[in-house]
């Protein structure tokens, strides 16, 4: 795994971590490595970057994400069709909850009361879940356990999904595609789709800043700024097979899973570095300053 400066594109340090990682998420408290292939989840100190711990028994791990509080990791099962949940401070696992085969891209909502699940990587179905166990009336507020979210149900949005990522505000999510030139915003509430934005060659990616969205097209070789009203303000090139991209703190950030190169742009897409990594990089996340 490397760590790049930004926006410079120096690489700063290659970190080992056990198996061959493809995924990470980053927390507050540590960063969440995801090894595929043998099956382990590593954790490691934010700071020394040095492994904490390391997790087993997983089928297929893939996707993880870390909650808004920094408290919990989510992980998604592929083969066994299971979330994960694990604890950060304590470093031990809390629950598992079935939510569908071919589990996948998952999202929090920025509140955290909500979870989606896209179940595949080209997905008819997304899975929903909630992590407020009691509502009392107003104006008292709602109790959570992120530590154990349950199954709220499961929705069709019309087309095959591929990734997820619920919009600042919480009121939308919106779920690239992995068979049409669109993505879909939906109502977080009723998962009713709102309206639709162009979006390039199937499948997209999609990343938040600062309140806009920033859509990639891997096979289109494009990145979108997006207005949340669903307005492209601009596109611009983006190499070929960028399909993950990050934003935090003003940067967008993609990474090439057929050439391994990485491209900085600023929060306006104007490209401010260009490096040649590796090979092929699977992933890419941005730790906020």
């Amino acid at each position: 795994m490397l760590i790049v400066d930004v926006p410079s594109g120096r690489v700063a340090r290659e970190v080992k971590v056990p198996g061959e990682p493809e995924y990470a998420a980053i927390g507050a408290n540590g960063i969440v490595v995801v090894s595929p292939a043998s099956r382990t989840v590593t954790l490691l100190d934010r700071n020394s970057l040095r492994p904490i711990k390391s997790f087993r028994g997983f089928a297929s791990p893939h996707i993880v994400a870390v909650s808004p509080d920094d408290e919990y990791a989510y992980l998604s099962d592929d083969q066994t069709g299971k979330l994960t949940v694990i604890n950060l401070y304590n470093e031990r696992v809390t629950a598992r909850i079935s939510v569908g085969a071919g589990a996948h891209h998952l999202a929090f909502s920025p509140g955290q009361q909500q979870a989606w699940v896209v179940l595949g990587q080209a997905a008819s179905t997304v899975a929903t879940l909630s992590t407020v166990v009691k509502s009392p009336p107003p104006p008292r507020s709602r109790i959570e356990n992120p530590a154990h979210p349950h199954l709220t149900g499961r929705f069709e949005p019309g087309f095959l999904a591929h990734d997820v990522r619920f919009a600042p505000d919480g009121k939308r999510v919106w779920i690239t595609s992995a068979d049409t030139q669109y993505a879909g915003v939906f109502s977080a509430r009723t998962h009713r789709l709102l309206f639709r934005v162009p979006a390039g060659p199937p499948p997209q990616h999609v990343a938040f800043d600062r309140g806009y969205a920033y859509l990639t097209s891997g096979y289109g070789s494009q990145i979108e700024e997006v207005a949340p009203n669903g307005r492209i303000i601009r596109t611009t090139h983006a190499p070929y097979g960028s399909f993950d991209v990050a934003a935090a703190d003003g940067f967008v950030v993609t990474v090439s899973l057929f050439g391994g190169t990485l491209a900085i742009y600023n929060r306006h897409l104007h490209l401010l570095n260009l490096r040649h990594l590796t090979q092929s990089s699977e992933d890419v996340v941005l730790a906020e300053r």
